[in-house]
């Protein structure tokens, strides 16, 4: 009994190590993550005299690049396991987390050192933007395939990854605490202060990517080798076994009919695309709404608060949705945030404008809930690599591609998001963000802008604020109800997956 007791001891402690060394890695993205995107265009705006036209081609070349690259590196990642040759090949194959973990070793500190490149002027400011942004964004882009599609290769069981990414969230509420840390050194006047600051949080993120992926890397091989070995020796014994059949490599083309027809795969996107809309519209317009709703019936502080709480709650609201998961399954979870949004938005449609508290407490839960659901999907993503591993019987599951094509098809939201906004803000208000047009100033008197035929700005922004939710919450329902990757579906799938390998599948709880 003692010894089964030490036993359980030791296993709790390695269970709980690997949970927080993978969790820490999302640390060292978020602290500078969220410092980048708070800062990258004040700085070449107001420091570097940007002019607009550079500001606005960068940019373009930026969304495309963005686009592009999560598909284009998923590829040249996993292709090669689309193509192997070998069958029976294991779930989660040693080789191919090793691939991934030395991955992160690798981009993890080139990633923190892009960073550094915006924050010091070396080349004209227009060059400057587009190669610092590009570069960024490629290095980020690698990091963050590799460790969500590390998710999918760790472990299989919903358990396991439910607690994998409740320490990422646990990490990401710390790494946006340099959010907060920025204010005290932030100064256009004097960038010397917030060059230091950049340097310490770009020092700590190398150091952390280079140990704690070096320490995965080890400790992982010390456990697994045992089982790579006996791995080694059946793949041998079977080589001339008359049941063993040479796959044909899968095209580019193959592989896309194939997620054409992934029906799962299709609503998921459908739902996430307009997910990633409202994520960014909450983004774009949390400014405008605290501006023209808030700003004269709120201290400044206030406004303050709400943003920090915007920026922090999403992460700390996660781990108690994520034990709901746990207990009712990703997609019910989902599903009720979904009712929440619409819920929240219809009431507070019903209540009106003029209830300030209920305003705040509105704008602050539409976004925390929002992001919040956002940060739940990668669970989703892990299941569909199972399914399309099962569906296509797969040699290897091409997690890192699959997150990949999720990112090219939802990213358009992130550009859609600024552009509708902006342009129903007009057409509804007549105002123009870009170049306001006299008579149509938000200042007017209300009885004015009504004689003119356009309701005043601040109602505009009210009914932006209720209806954009509610109709992102019904579309996101009618695909959600056609999503049949869960409960006893999702349960065979990972039987499937898991009975179509000669040993058992790597658990975050064996490491």
């Amino acid at each position: 009994v003692d010894l089964h007791s030490k036993c359980n001891a030791e296993h709790a402690k390695i269970v709980f190590s690997t949970s927080v060394l993978y969790g820490s890695l999302t640390l060292f993205i978020s602290i500078l993550h969220n410092v980048f995107l708070l800062y990258y265009v004040e700085t070449f705006v107001s420091v570097y005299k940007i002019d607009k036209v550079s500001f606005w081609v960068g940019e373009t070349i930026f969304l495309i690049w963005n686009s592009v690259n999560d598909p284009l590196f998923g590829w040249l990642s996993d292709h090669a396991f689309l193509n192997s040759p070998q069958s029976g090949s294991h779930l989660t194959s040693p080789e191919v987390v090793l691939k991934r973990l030395k991955a992160l070793s690798r981009n993890g500190p080139l990633f923190a050192l892009s960073f550094l490149a915006f924050w010091v002027a070396w080349a004209r400011p227009g060059l400057q933007f587009l190669l610092c942004l590009c570069l960024y964004d490629g290095f980020l882009t690698m990091v963050d395939l590799h460790h969500s599609a590390l998710l999918a290769d760790l472990a299989v069981s919903a358990a396991d990854r439910t607690r994998l990414n409740f320490h990422c969230s646990v990490f990401s509420a710390l790494g946006s605490l340099s959010v907060f840390l920025s204010y005290s050194f932030w100064d256009k006047e004097d960038f010397y202060s917030f060059r230091l600051f950049c340097v310490a949080l770009a020092t700590f993120s190398v150091l952390g990517f280079f140990f704690v992926s070096r320490l995965l890397r080890h400790r992982f091989q010390r456990e697994i080798r045992p089982r790579l070995d006996e791995a080694q020796t059946l793949t041998e014994l079977s080589v001339n076994s008359p049941h063993t059949q040479s796959e044909k490599p899968v095209t580019v083309g193959q592989y896309l009919r194939q997620l054409s027809k992934h029906k799962n795969f299709m609503w998921f996107v459908s739902m996430n695309l307009i997910q990633v809309f409202h994520c960014h519209f909450n983004n774009n317009f949390f400014p405008l709404f605290l501006e023209h709703l808030l700003s004269d019936n709120i201290s400044a502080s206030t406004g303050s608060i709400l943003l920090g709480i915007s920026y922090v709650a999403p992460h700390l609201n996660n781990l108690y949705f994520l034990t709901l998961c746990q207990r009712y399954g990703v997609y019910k979870v989902i599903r009720w945030l979904f009712m929440l949004k619409l819920g929240l938005s219809v009431a507070m449609l019903l209540a009106g404008a003029d209830h300030v508290y209920l305003l705040c407490v509105f704008i602050a839960s539409n976004r925390v809930f929002t992001e919040g659901t956002c940060k739940l999907l990668k669970l989703v993503i892990s299941d569909l690599v199972d399914e399309d591993f099962v569906l296509h019987r797969r040699q290897q599951a091409t997690s890192a591609l699959l997150f990949g094509m999720v990112a090219l098809l939802t990213k358009p939201g992130q550009t859609l998001a600024p552009l509708f906004g902006t342009w129903l803000l007009c057409v509804y208000t007549g105002y123009d963000v870009f170049q306001r047009q006299p008579g149509k100033d938000p200042a007017a008197p209300v009885s004015d802008v009504y004689a003119a035929g356009t309701p005043p700005l601040r109602i505009g922004c009210f009914h932006m604020l209720v209806f954009v939710p509610i109709t992102c919450a019904l579309l996101q329902l009618a695909a959600w109800s056609r999503f049949t990757l869960h409960g006893r579906k999702l349960q065979g799938i990972k039987t499937l997956r898991q009975g179509s390998l000669h040993s058992p599948a790597i658990d975050v709880k064996a490491i």
